[in-house]
């Protein structure tokens, strides 16, 4: 079956949106760069517009896919690839770490479903070393919080646990008429390499996420009434962190200061 004679409405259950443009196309996968020797997978292919272009520089390439209705399809486009293989299932659900060894760490592409891309990267981010690096086009809002500074309306958890395992670096924007359907927001790529050991290590890292969830429920309370149950002022006095802040104004070097001093049991008991 032909591109041409494929017919698919695209769900929006699935949050799906193909992307068409082949300029933009090109783009991202000039930005993937990806090599013959690659580990590489593909999160939601779609009618896989990226997905020819990957295989063309990848031949060994791993998609994701949720939709059964695009499988045949997609089984029957790239069926000349012996190592094209598809996985039918939930990308939130998926085993990653089988695709992966410590010879091969993956690196992950996706045209993330707006409805999926947070859960799904904080997924993908537990993997830590098991992943070279990511490409994703998720909602531009979505990319500057993950890019964004202490100091502006878009930082927040999402920018702190980003940002503390991975180099983040926002690439370029893609808009609504690159799709169809088209979408109401406009789109961005994102890359971002999980650190091997990051540059400020948390002694726990589920305290740290604690911790930053905390700060952040309520973002209009200084840090002393929001992690009150965690650290008192003098606490945040003697780690030169001024009681007041708000938790927008923290840098992550801040978090993990905080959240190491409780993980080493000096914080009020809880």
């Amino acid at each position: 079956m032909s591109k041409q004679q494929f017919q698919h409405t695209a769900r929006k259950r699935f949050g799906q949106n193909f992307l068409h443009d082949l300029g933009i196309i090109s783009r991202i996968v000039a930005s993937i760069n990806p090599q013959p020797e690659d580990n590489l997978v593909e999160i939601g292919p779609g009618k896989g517009a990226i997905t020819e272009l990957l295989l063309a520089e990848c031949p060994r390439l791993h998609v994701v896919e949720l939709d059964r209705d695009l499988v045949p399809f997609l089984l029957a486009s790239f069926s000349t690839f012996p190592e094209f293989h598809l996985h039918q299932a939930d990308a939130l659900k998926f085993d990653f770490s089988a695709l992966a060894s410590p010879e091969k760490p993956l690196r992950v592409v996706g045209n993330l479903p707006y409805n999926i891309s947070t859960p799904l990267i904080f997924h993908l981010l537990k993997l830590g070393s098991q992943i070279k690096d990511m490409h994703f086009m998720l909602q531009k809002e979505v990319v500057e919080r993950m890019s964004a500074t202490p100091g502006t309306k878009e930082y927040g958890k999402l920018s702190v646990m980003t940002q503390y395992h991975c180099q983040v670096e926002q690439l370029f924007n893609v808009p609504p008429e690159c799709f169809v359907p088209r979408p109401k927001v406009e789109s961005a790529i994102i890359r971002l390499q999980p650190y091997s050991r990051p540059p400020l290590e948390a002694l726990n890292v589920k305290t740290l996420e604690q911790i930053v969830n905390s700060a952040f429920q309520q973002r209009r309370k200084t840090l002393r009434n929001a992690l009150k149950q965690w650290c008192t002022d003098k606490d945040l006095e003697t780690l030169g962190i001024d009681s007041s802040a708000r938790a927008e104004n923290i840098s992550i070097e801040g978090f993990v200061k905080i959240a190491n001093h409780c993980s080493n049991g000096d914080s009020p008991a809880r």
